[in-house]
């Protein structure tokens, strides 16, 4: 039995559509689970959208997301002379035909005759010559049906009435994805085309140029389902969050971002969604696929993010969240003091951007007081009295976290206050929030000189 060769083929436009991520998730764990080959062949027959650098933002989108590939990357262009080739052929076979319609010509003749939009043959027997503005067009058949048996959504079948005269190569010479992918599939020897099921009309279109060509023996087709948003829309860069880079810039984990992109449309056969992904792979069934659109629901996907981060190592999530620390505390972060207080944010944490407000308070010199916070520490409590207490309690007690909540707690039992509304201006005092990680050890780790300095300034605020 022949190895499974699968391929994912983005287009250049300069980013990772999750949608596409699912696709290229969906291909790469066919390949892991089933032993065959992963491969990625970039689209870009069309020359004026190609720039090296669009190219290179989605490789590095499927290189953070841990999917690595068995060959290297190739390009569609790199087949150009065969694809032009295989174009003339076809012309010489009688499959193809010039034709010379403009889109608005096209368009005005379906609305004249009242009939469904799209070219209508116009040119098939004109006998037209190659030329300026001149374009290629397959003759699709006139009787019967192609189809497919699809993994995912099962039986398939267009009629060929039904089936435009497509164009296979375009007025600049440059043959269409459509030529390119039919023919790069055979010449790569791709098993499985895994896709979008926006791609399901354009499969017809294949198999009649694998035909055409006598290409062989077809691939297996599996559609994915479509990707919605909160109102059962397709995901759109117009009006949703859809780019892979901008969520990991955002504080996404890889691990977290495979975990979620892995359940739309699938799911383990033992109901357990927050999982490693090597265990995604042993577990993965194409067959399994839902047919049915998904959801792309960001606060699920935060919620697995903040699982996954629970389920670091304290080294590892260090590692993650120190790009996001440096670069917003440039050289006056610590990594020894971020390490001690590290275990106690990874609990509290769900992007690794949140990070920053939680510890932000140990890498400043002055901490930036959230007035709404203040107000609320200090209203109905003897708050002068009582931080005038905590400074003096704080000179002379160990400087220990069971030491400080002790301290604490008698200082606030004195003022008539249990611990939580006794430690709250002492906390935005010190933090500049009323939330964070928990105050004794952060007390513990800032140290009694800075402490005192910060309770302070906090009493002066209260004249």
């Amino acid at each position: 039995m022949t190895s499974p060769r699968v391929r994912f083929s983005p287009a250049p436009t300069g980013y990772l559509h999750v949608g596409s991520a699912r696709a290229a998730l969906y291909n790469w764990l066919y390949a892991r689970h089933s032993g065959g080959s992963f491969l990625v062949r970039i689209e870009d027959t069309d020359t004026e959208r190609n720039r090296p650098e669009l190219i290179d933002s989605i490789l590095d989108a499927l290189r953070w997301l841990g999917l690595d590939w068995d060959e290297e990357p190739v390009r569609q262009s790199d087949q150009a002379g065969v694809h032009r080739k295989a174009v003339a052929q076809l012309l010489a076979d009688g499959h193809a035909y010039h034709c010379s319609c403009t889109t608005e010509e096209v368009q005005a003749r379906a609305k004249a005759r009242g009939g469904p939009p799209g070219y209508d043959g116009h040119c098939r027997d004109r006998g037209l010559d190659d030329g300026p503005g001149v374009v290629v067009r397959f003759r699709t058949p006139d009787e019967g049906s192609t189809g497919w048996s699809d993994v995912v959504r099962g039986p398939v079948s267009f009629a060929n009435a039904d089936l435009e005269d497509f164009v296979i190569r375009r007025s600049n010479g440059t043959p269409t994805f459509l030529v390119a992918n039919a023919l790069d599939d055979v010449h790569m020897g791709i098993t499985h085309v895994i896709r979008g099921e926006d791609l399901v009309s354009a499969t017809p279109k294949g198999i009649l140029l694998r035909q055409a060509t006598g290409s062989g023996e077809l691939p297996v087709y599996a559609h994915l389902p479509l990707l919605v948003n909160e109102q059962r829309k397709k995901l759109s860069k117009r009006r949703d969050d859809v780019s892979v880079s901008d969520y990991r810039d955002r504080g996404y984990l890889a691990s977290a971002m495979v975990n979620y992109l892995a359940l739309l449309g699938w799911g383990p056969p033992d109901e357990v969604e927050v999982r490693p992904v090597s265990e995604i792979i042993e577990l993965f069934e194409l067959e399994a696929v839902s047919k049915s659109p998904a959801f792309f629901d960001v606060k699920k996907l935060t919620h697995i993010n903040a699982e996954h981060i629970r389920m670091l190592a304290v080294e590892k999530f260090t590692e993650a969240v120190t790009p996001h620390l440096t670069g917003s505390f440039a050289d006056r972060f610590d990594p020894a003091r971020f390490a001690r207080i590290a275990p106690l944010v990874q609990e509290r944490t769900h992007l690794l951007t949140d990070v920053v407000e939680l510890v932000d308070f140990l890498f400043v010199d002055e901490v930036e007081i959230v007035d709404a916070d203040w107000v609320k520490a200090v209203t109905d409590i003897p708050a002068a009295t009582l931080l005038d207490a905590v400074v003096a309690s704080f000179s002379d007690c160990d400087w220990t976290r069971d030491a400080l909540h002790r301290t604490l707690a008698e200082v606030g039992e004195r003022h008539g206050l249990k611990l939580g509304k006794a430690q709250a201006p002492v906390r935005v005092s010190v933090t500049g929030r009323r939330v964070g990680p928990p105050l004794f050890e952060a007390l513990e780790i800032l140290g009694r000189d800075e402490v005192l300095k910060r309770v302070a300034v906090g009493r002066a605020r209260l004249g």
